[in-house]
């Protein structure tokens, strides 16, 4: 039986610890390909990509091509002389480079397919108020998440877990996932199931300023599950507005109350321990959030530095 020789593509966190359970598995990775370095931070130093970090540890062989369809990437991608691919959170891929390994490329995402196709499963999955999600693997074809599925798993989705959390317990689910498809293939007993596309799939759409704002008008169910879905990265935010400040704040991590009130939607109640937002049906309270050129706090620790009139609300 031929062995697998596997090309490994991936980019963030989320791959290495697929990348990592691979190795230590004993299957032969032949070559690594994650995004070219950028600049990032107020300093705009050049940033290793996770998977990058990962792969110079393990003197693994790297590309780092800007071009997939470059001539120079594609000859270098041939002579690693893989019969497999797997591709984990990097980027959509030329036909020239999925069909190239004799025995495909496939894709791991963190979700149940064909329900949240695109870039941000895990957090959209939250924001929805799903209580089930998973990982599926596919193998690749000329659109995004689209191509015959081979194994998938399932796991709930805890009330109060946040984006963070059920990413790193899907990278767990992934890893076994990825190691149960490479036997799978390894044997040659390889079985795909179609993806079926119908009216209610749901997507998972790139994450942007506009669809992390919060809207207060919302339900608190909506809300909390916004911030989660969010939190710890790119994180829900808002507008403060105090007297003559205006503030962009963002909010990490709250609590929902559900009770009968007469404020207003918006209004920023706060006592020297804790801070609450009145919405329709409760109040929201707020755990922990950053203020502009402030690091992520507490609001106990906020509220030792940071006080409210009585005119303060969000928006």
């Amino acid at each position: 039986m031929e062995k697998l020789r596997i090309i490994f593509m991936g980019t963030p966190e989320f791959a290495v610890g697929i990348l990592d359970t691979i190795i230590k598995n004993n299957y032969e990775v032949v070559g690594v390909i994650t995004a070219a370095d950028k600049p990032a931070g107020r300093g705009q130093k050049i940033k290793y990509s996770a998977v990058k970090e990962y792969a110079l540890a393990n003197n693994l062989t790297l590309l780092q091509p800007t071009n997939l369809k470059d001539e120079s990437f594609l000859a270098e991608l041939k002579a690693l002389n893989a019969n497999l691919q797997i591709v984990v959170a990097f980027r959509m891929l030329p036909k020239v480079v999925w069909e190239m390994p004799s025995l495909g490329t496939f894709n791991l995402h963190a979700s149940l397919l064909p329900n949240y196709r695109g870039a941000a499963p895990i957090n959209w999955a939250i924001i929805n108020g799903e209580t089930k999600t998973g990982v599926t693997t596919f193998f690749i074809d000329d659109k995004i998440d689209t191509g015959a599925m081979i194994l998938n798993s399932e796991i709930n989705i805890e009330p109060e877990e946040t984006a963070g959390q059920l990413h790193d317990r899907l990278m767990e689910l992934g890893s076994t996932t990825v190691i149960d498809t490479l036997k799978v293939i390894e044997n040659r007993n390889v079985t795909t199931t179609i993806q079926e596309d119908n009216d209610d799939i749901k997507t998972a759409y790139k994450l942007n300023k506009e669809n992390c704002k919060i809207d207060w008008t919302k339900s608190g169910t909506e809300i909390n599950n916004l911030i989660r879905g969010l939190s710890p990265y790119p994180a829900s935010w808002c507008f403060l507005k105090d007297q003559n400040e205006e503030l962009n704040i963002k909010i990490y991590e709250a609590k929902l109350a559900s009770e009968s009130h007469s404020y207003e939607i918006g209004k920023l109640i706060s006592t020297k321990k804790e801070i609450k937002i009145a919405i329709k049906d409760g109040f929201i309270q707020l755990l922990s959030l950053q203020f502009p050129g402030k690091k992520r706090m507490l609001a106990s620790e906020l509220l030792n530095g940071v006080s409210f009139s009585e005119s303060a609300k969000v928006y």
